[in-house]
């Protein structure tokens, strides 16, 4: 299968700044990460956009993509070196490093301390959870230290010794038949895999990993005023780290139910309420409930259907100043549908009154005396 345009996969321009690269890399590493993502093919999704990132965060092989396309890699600029035959294993630094260097070249070292994978988690709450906020504690699936080894992978600190192949430093010398003729390259140690170490007995837990999937009990503190798709993390409660590094981080995403009653706008809240003719014309007091309780709302005489009023501070808490945003009440004037016989009388009355109020009554009594006078 072809591959796509690295460009295309991360989802920005060809001119586009390191910045841009690297946000629209970890938006989409959230969205495909294997561990949450529900979108289909997302492993293979979330590979596509490391190999992409891989590539355009780095200027050389940037630049290089630019000038060949994926044929870079081919052509022997790839991140693996020379991709051709013969040229397996190695880049440009093996090259010049043979010539001018000594014939060595030392690669990153695996063996060393390396941070954990971050966790994204989804939390759901309710309209007014995201108002007032509140703490919850989770569960979430973690990779986390083994609890019988304790890290070390193996059953007891004397089911450990250094690797025989690579005396602990977990990389070797491979040599290697180039255009060049015959080169020396260090690279990853294939016994221990970088670790420098061998195992005589693998814990029976992890299998030598060191640590284990558990689902660990989080308490999560909601912030006031969080709103859908907004996040928080939570610093070390991610992935266990390798080598003595620091573990990943916890990010959660919050979505909020909407409300039934209540419509939020920014730190804004909007409600809707039915006021009756009787109010509208003559105004009154009704009480409009808000979500920090109930509260008096003058509506003036005359008022028309789909007025606003404001109710100062009633609205939702931005969560980075604290500041509370205000209440919107929208009033709609209804029409009853069924009137008692009082009703009905009091309307027949109003409706009498206006018709002999109303301008078009007047005129054409006057045209009626006019005409009966001739």
């Amino acid at each position: 299968m072809e591959k796509r345009d690295y460009y295309e996969v991360l989802g920005v321009a060809k001119n586009a700044s390191d910045d841009e690269i690297k946000k629209a890399y970890r938006q989409l590493a959230k969205k495909y990460h294997p561990d949450v993502s529900t979108e289909a093919n997302a492993e293979a999704k979330f590979k596509e956009v490391q190999e992409a990132y891989e590539v355009l965060s780095d200027q050389t092989k940037r630049s290089q993509y630019d000038q060949f396309g994926h044929q870079a890699a081919n052509a022997g600029f790839g991140q693996g070196g020379f991709g051709g035959a013969g040229f397996e294993g190695f880049d440009f630094g093996d090259i010049f490093s043979a010539f001018f260097g000594g014939g060595q070249r030392t690669t990153r070292a695996t063996n060393r301390p390396r941070k954990g994978s971050d966790i994204q988690k989804r939390m759901t709450i309710t309209f007014e959870e995201s108002i007032f906020g509140k703490a919850e504690k989770i569960k979430v699936p973690v990779y986390d230290e083994c609890h019988v080894c304790h890290g070390l992978g193996a059953e007891s600190k004397k089911d450990i010794k250094v690797c025989s192949q690579c005396g602990g430093s977990g990389t070797v010398i491979m040599e290697q038949q180039t255009l060049f003729g015959r080169t020396q390259a260090r690279t990853t140690c294939p016994s221990c895999n970088g670790s420098g170490k061998e195992f005589i007995n693998r814990c029976s837990n992890c299998n030598g990993e060191g640590v284990e999937k558990i689902n660990k009990e989080v308490e999560i503190r909601v912030p006031k005023g969080i709103e859908t798709g907004q996040q928080i993390r939570l610093e070390g409660f991610g992935n266990k780290g390798a080598n003595g590094g620091p573990n990943g981080d916890l990010y959660i995403v919050f979505e909020v139910k909407p409300s039934d009653k209540y419509i939020r706008e920014g730190d804004d809240i909007i409600v809707n309420v039915p006021i009756t003719f009787a109010q509208a014309a003559l105004g009154t007091e009704i009480k409009v409930d808000t979500v920090y309780g109930p509260v008096l709302l003058k509506i003036p005489a005359g008022t028309q259907s789909e007025s606003k009023f404001r109710i100062k501070g009633k609205g939702a808490p931005n969560i980075r100043t604290k500041q509370l945003g205000d209440q919107h009440v929208i009033v709609t004037v209804v029409t009853p549908q069924k009137l008692n016989p009082q009703q009905k009388r009091a309307f027949e009355e109003l409706l009498r009154v206006e018709d002999e109020a109303s301008p078009q009554k007047n005129w054409w009594d006057r045209f009626k005396s006019n005409f009966n006078r001739s």
